[in-house]
């Protein structure tokens, strides 16, 4: 089967992921390449004998070297062997959108442009002739409107066409006139292009981008006489037409999509103000704007646990089921160890996280939701002011609000930063934004301390002081350990969208499926590790011989029934509770329970806590595993009650506060030192946050002691 390697490019919401989506389907993965830290997905199309493999790329604006998105997105075209690239283009947005083209199209690779959301834009009034736009671009033109998979049969027909050899390898070139022409002719002939470049890339090319003043092409080329050279020529272009060459090169680009646009495109854009307009009146208002996000992020999160809860019980019955099954058909005598395993271990632990997968989906659709229909921007809008204020750019407000997903891809969103500072700082204050795998941990204690009306404003209470903590010690560390000037805000403000139920669905499914894995991977592996952990060593013989004679004399006593199954349950949960305190687990509750004690948590919670290192999550099922221990009564079924039974409101949240604030999970760690390039960054996250987090808790449950909650 013959494979046919596809690059899916395009400006950041030019509606990029629309396309990808609406041609591949579920059929899609993370794709990971040497040296390439952004994510770039892959997805696949079978078409008879034909397997097209399209890449989608990380947004970018241009090829010119200013971010690291741009210089994946160029050297992954050329370095991979692309055949055909689909440049997605938004036709509301052709001016901006043709930028990207041109330089596209000097990589001399078959394109298809494809002119999305084509729908929009003719409602607002444009006419496009794609026929002479085709003809003026030397490139096959698709009218396209990916979240209705409008134009996806043309695309993969195209692509077919052009990976067949049916295309004649040439492109019109922009003419920088006379003067500037002369100048790259020059260069062309006398300048030295290395290995590395000429096996890439064009020598004209080459050329135009080092007079654009393009850094990773300055870094690849020689020194001394390849230097004086190019300073001459940048100088020389200086003289004769008045501005340094990058500005007029820019200029000489836009003046010909200007031209190309004027022959191909009627703007008669209708005189009204449009939905956008209307909204973000409203919606991105600086005054009102604020209030309107923070209300519907309340109102988010009451969704999350109405809705939530049903699918949740329903899940918790189910594994109460299977954990029954086992027990009652799996004798005690035959290989305890390994029955123990299964029911405290595996069912108990995984199961404790699965419970919570309803919460987490329906975290993420909403999320998906606001991300797709525009609303994510202007909240980057809206705070950039306050953001500021802080040492920030607004755009850090992006990797903060994919934070409530998953504080990996946020910390991997901060590539979008302009500057390694603002970068820096982000990625350190990343994790006090409340990720997805705190929830299990709030869903857990909320409902168990705190009456049902006031449950959603105790959730959002706690997704306010990541951010407020966030935001605070941004500040702290822009004025201390990255001192610097923070870099301007600008952003687009994409059109408002109604986002495809496709793509919402497999938005949401690739981020549940993220926690499915870990459920499975690596809460799975801790579980067994945790149990292990509570299982050995074993209590001494004799310890086990006297709690063993104490039931002996309650059975042969003239208690009533009943007050014997209560005497003997009594007698089994202190044989339990002391087989924990001997286990490794208990050994190491026990040892760091007096500064624990401070925060009013005992060795049980800081077992737990142990666990989360590796994954929040864990947190909850070493809970489960804990508390599953002879724990029988009817009054104590679940983790909830007992958890009710054996603290306070006010140490639930410290346990809450401590969760948000302590160490990041050790994923968080990994990407932190690979995004950063240094461990130091990882170390201070671990050491800074978990200190904090300890502060911080140890003065709300003091203070809170003292008024005598």
């Amino acid at each position: 089967m013959k494979d046919i390697r596809v690059a899916l490019v395009g400006n950041p919401n030019a509606g990029k992921s629309t396309i990808f989506n609406s041609l591949t389907g579920a059929k899609q993965k993370i794709a990971n390449y040497p040296g390439v830290t952004v994510d770039i997905k892959q997805g696949t199309i079978k078409n008879k004998d034909i397997n097209i493999v399209i890449y989608d790329l990380p947004g970018i604006y241009s090829l010119f070297s200013q971010s690291e998105e741009e210089v994946i997105a160029r050297d992954f075209i050329v370095t991979e062997k692309i055949d055909v690239i689909l440049n997605v283009i938004d036709v509301s947005n052709i001016d901006r959108n043709l930028n990207l083209t041109l330089q596209l199209m000097d990589l001399n690779i078959p394109i298809v442009a494809i002119l999305n959301m084509s729908d929009i834009a003719e409602s607002n009034g444009y006419s496009i002739d794609y026929s002479k736009l085709s003809s003026m671009l030397a490139m096959p033109v698709v009218k396209a409107v990916g979240s209705k998979g409008v134009g996806s049969q043309n695309i993969v027909a195209e692509i077919e066409r052009l990976a067949s050899g049916k295309w004649v390898n040439s492109y019109p070139r922009i003419d920088y006139g006379k003067d500037v022409e002369k100048e790259i002719e020059g260069l062309c002939d006398k300048l030295v292009v290395s290995t590395e470049l000429s096996n890439k890339y064009s020598k004209r090319y080459v050329i135009v981008k080092l007079l654009e003043d393009d850094e990773s092409m300055h870094e690849k080329m020689y020194v001394g006489k390849n230097i004086d050279l190019l300073n001459r020529s940048k100088e020389k272009i200086h003289s004769l037409t008045g501005d340094n060459s990058a500005v007029y090169i820019s200029y000489a680009r836009h003046g010909y999509i200007t031209g190309i646009v004027r022959e191909s495109v009627d703007k008669r854009v209708i005189d009204r103000i449009n939905v956008s307009d209307k909204l973000d009146k409203v919606l991105a208002n600086r005054v009102i704007g604020l209030p309107i996000f923070f209300g519907l992020m309340y109102l988010l999160f009451q969704m999350v646990f109405t809705i939530g809860d049903p699918f949740m019980g329903w899940i918790e019955t189910g594994f109460g089921i299977l954990s029954e099954a086992v027990h009652n058909n799996w004798n005690a005598e035959t290989l305890p160890l390994l029955r123990s395993l299964l029911i405290d271990g595996i069912i108990g632990g995984v199961g404790g996280v699965i419970v919570f997968l309803p919460n987490i989906v329906l975290l993420f659709f909403a999320i998906a939701l606001l991300e797709g229909t525009g609303y994510m921007a202007r909240v980057a809008f809206i705070m950039d002011k306050i953001m500021h204020k802080f040492g920030l750019q607004g755009k850090s407000i992006i990797p903060m609000l994919v934070g409530f997903g998953c504080t990996v891809p946020a910390i991997m969103a901060t590539r979008t930063l302009d500057s390694r500072r603002d970068r820096l700082i982000t990625m350190m204050v990343a994790p006090l934004v409340s990720c997805g795998a705190r929830l299990p941990i709030y869903a857990l204690i909320i409902p168990a301390f705190f009456a049902e009306d006031i449950q959603a404003a105790m959730l959002f209470m706690i997704y306010i002081i990541g951010i407020v903590l966030a935001i605070i010690f941004s500040k702290l560390l822009g004025l201390t350990v990255f001192k610097g000037e923070t870099r301007t805000f600008i952003m687009e403000m994409p059109p408002y969208r109604m986002p495809t139920l496709k793509g919402l669905i497999i938005h949401t499914w690739d981020r549940s499926y993220m926690y499915l894995r870990k459920a499975g991977t690596m809460i799975l592996a801790v579980s067994i590790a945790i149990w292990a952990m509570m299982t050995f060593p074993a209590l001494p013989v004799a310890d086990t011989d006297m709690y063993e004679a104490e039931r002996t004399v309650v059975a042969e006593s003239n208690l009533l029934d009943d007050e014997k199954e209560s005497q003997i349950l009594d007698i089994d949960n202190k044989e339990l509770e002391a087989g924990l305190v001997y286990s490794i687990a208990g050994r190491i509750g026990k040892a760091i329970e007096p500064p624990l004690s401070l925060l009013g948590f005992d060795w049980k919670i800081g077992v737990a806590l142990i666990g989360a290192f590796a994954a929040k999550e864990v947190f909850v099922a070493q809970l489960g595993i804990v508390y599953s221990i002879g724990e029988a009564t009817e009054e104590n079924q679940t983790l909830r009650e007992k958890l009710k039974y054996n603290y306070s409101p006010l140490v639930a949240l410290c346990i809450m506060l401590f969760a948000l604030i302590s160490t990041p999970c050790v994923a968080t760690m990994v990407v932190t030192a690979k995004e950063s390039g240094s461990w130091k960054y990882a170390a201070m996250q671990l050491v800074g946050l978990t200190l904090l987090a300890y502060i911080i808790s140890l003065i709300v449950y003091q203070v809170g002691t003292f008024l005598g909650y």
